[in-house]
């Protein structure tokens, strides 16, 4: 259970109690309402400005990278560069090494070989106090939104808050309403995850992973278990928190018509190495026999031209 082992990092467990987490619902609709921008959504944007205009720098660089577990080797020679605002998904199959590169990116396992570059710092080799603080420039969204079942909304979304900041409980309750109303989540603090869509947990995850206000938002399967059409809602909502927060987005998924609307660039992973890179319509028109393969069973290749009309956003 890979979230389980990275909430130690991202938020600590309670002290007096064991949450379980909420692994899903009968409903996957997406709660959406217009949302007017906040002044912190507002500051947040214009901030981020600037960062999406600098494309000269990678905010995340993954040099020569290579994970060994005893004589197997999981990772070898991965090469990776996203710029700062940008969307990138990391596809592949099954075993391919895509948690093994999760885990590494965000700091829960070390590479044997190779670099990892958050603006430049090497965080392969920083002690655990400097890791600690490198990982409040992370935010994670996890597979199934892993929120605790025995909290509501508003002690969900709290949480690392309450764990990391001194805030006074009013100003922490201040920001959690704030932050669910730029996300299109109003009057839910008191819900229980079992009383949210499928949707509305996605949205409530994200709320949580912004709150400490990170760099960059990790993503997990965020469309896995849900419908085309909310899928396809989530895939707006990871673009319009792009937008609204300036933050760059790494995505590990096996949607191939998600990474082909959203995606500034794409990583297609197979047997723990890069086989093929570059922006949708570079792929697309690439002549790598495994992507194509991604291509044809996901439907993609179906109707002629679908393929150029999604990585168009058409």
């Amino acid at each position: 259970m890979f979230f389980g082992h990275v909430l130690k990092f991202f938020f600590s467990g309670p002290k007096s109690s064991r949450p379980r987490f909420y692994r899903g619902g009968k409903h996957n609709s997406l709660y959406r309402c217009p949302v007017p921008e906040t002044a912190s959504a507002a500051k947040a944007r214009k901030n981020a400005e600037p960062l999406a205009a600098d494309r000269e720098g990678p905010h995340l660089e993954v040099r020569s990278l290579q994970k060994n577990f005893g004589d197997t080797k999981v990772l070898t020679d991965v090469n990776m560069s996203i710029g700062r605002g940008h969307i990138a998904v990391i596809i592949g199959g099954s075993g391919a090494g895509k948690t093994t590169l999760l885990r590494i990116l965000i700091g829960l396992e070390r590479p044997s070989s190779g670099s990892v570059e958050i603006s430049g710092q090497d965080i392969a080799n920083l002690s655990d106090r400097e890791l600690n603080v490198m990982r409040r420039k992370f935010g994670m969204v996890f597979q199934y939104s892993a929120l605790l079942d025995s909290m509501n909304v508003m002690d969900n979304v709290a949480f690392p808050m309450r764990e990391h900041t001194k805030l006074s409980e009013k100003e922490i309750k201040a920001q959690v309403t704030e932050k669910l109303h730029s996300l299109g989540l109003d009057n839910v603090e008191k819900r229980f995850p079992s009383q949210l869509s499928g949707g509305m947990r996605k949205r409530v995850a994200l709320a949580r992973a912004l709150m400490l206000e990170p760099e960059i938002i990790m993503y997990d399967e965020p469309t896995s278990g849900l419908d085309p059409v909310t899928s396809r809602m989530v895939d707006d909502l990871i673009v319009d928190t792009r937008k609204k927060f300036g933050v760059t987005s790494v995505i590990i998924s096996h949607d191939m018509v998600g990474a082909l609307q959203i995606a500034d660039e794409i990583y297609l992973l197979s047997k723990g190495s890069i086989v093929a890179s570059g922006s949708p319509q570079e792929l697309i028109h690439g002549d790598n026999e495994l992507l194509h393969k991604f291509l044809q069973s996901s439907g993609v290749t179906a109707m002629p031209g679908a393929a150029e009309k999604l990585a168009k956003g058409d």
